[in-house]
């Protein structure tokens, strides 16, 4: 009898064990590896989803979207999500796990890549000073062209490029790039829009930094007080700001003093005193030309005139704004 008792207590204990076994370890949660993911329309981006504890048993998940016009989902190996851009405008991605108690969502904004471009009329304006490296002056003729509003900013890079970018830091410009890293960029972008971005010639730059026909010959770009204008070393606390959170300068550029170094297109070279049209820099060189200052720059390196020379596969406190005809 005490066999047959010690038996019913195994079948009963091995039957629970297989009832367990049967259920499985439940799902607590779910979680995506991002809260904001940015692309453009076509482009394609990827969300990884975790489901906790690692050792559920069920990891099936279910992929949908808010909008499919703005944006769509596929799931095909369940924990990834393949994004695809539609059209501009915003989408929630949600990733719901079988029994569908546990939800993770991301919010996908699907941009439109081109930067917000300014006209700025040709004209004749003296370029450089007397100073070092930054003369002699000379007379410079160039042709109506148009330029970035903002330095290129981590949520346009990244809608362009691919990667992951902090929420906080979307609306901040794009730096730690060598000039050889924006050719690519561009290469990219006028893939995308069919267009000829580019990077501004040095003499463009200086023009547009400097108001233009408009200019109003100020010693920082907008203004004579660095402070309206500009973020470096007195009021920058050492970090990047995000762009236009400063007065515009005559013609409504924003950053053109401060905040990041701004990559131009010209070999560098000391200039020449005969008066230029259009010019281009030399046709080679060793070093690329920067301009503008940063926010880790006293104020006399934020003057419109000042030039500096990097490698072109150098990186930094360095940014960009786009060109076009």
């Amino acid at each position: 009898m005490k066999k047959i008792f010690n038996l019913l207590i195994i079948t009963a204990l091995l039957a629970s064990i297989m009832i367990s076994c049967h259920k499985g370890i439940p799902v607590e949660s779910i979680k995506l590896d991002k809260q904001e993911l940015y692309t453009h329309a076509g482009g394609t981006a990827k969300l990884i989803a975790t489901i906790l504890p690692y050792s559920a048993t069920e990891r099936t998940i279910t992929w949908t979207s808010s909008d499919n016009s703005i944006a769509t989902v596929s799931g095909e190996n369940y924990i990834e999500g393949i994004v695809t851009g539609k059209a501009i405008g915003t989408a929630t991605i949600t990733a719901t796990t079988k029994d569908g108690k546990f939800t993770a969502s991301c919010t996908v904004e699907v941009v439109n890549p081109e930067p917000e471009m300014i006209p700025v009329t040709g004209g004749t304006f003296t370029m450089g000073n007397s100073e070092p490296y930054t003369g002699p002056e000379h007379q410079v003729t160039l042709k109506s062209f148009k330029l970035g509003k903002y330095i290129v900013t981590e949520k346009i890079w990244h809608a362009v490029m691919g990667g992951d970018v902090k929420p906080e830091s979307k609306d901040f410009p794009k730096q730690q790039v060598s000039w050889i890293d924006v050719q690519a960029f561009i290469k990219k972008l006028n893939e995308l829009t069919g267009k000829k971005y580019r990077l501004p010639t040095e003499a463009e730059w200086e023009y547009a930094a400097s108001g233009g026909n408009k200019s109003q010959k100020f010693i920082y770009s907008g203004s004579n007080n660095i402070d309206d204008v500009a973020w470096y070393t007195g009021n920058s606390k050492n970090t990047a700001h995000p762009v236009g959170s400063k007065k515009a300068n005559e013609l409504g550029f924003f950053d053109m003093s401060g905040n990041m170094w701004e990559w131009c297109n010209d070999w560098w070279d000391l200039y020449s005193d005969e008066p230029q049209t259009n010019p281009t820099g030399p046709s080679t060189g060793d070093y690329r030309i920067c301009r503008g200052g940063s926010f880790a720059n006293p104020a006399s390196v934020c003057r419109i005139i000042t030039r500096v020379c990097i490698n072109p596969d150098g990186t930094g406190v360095i940014g960009f704004r786009l060109a076009h005809d």
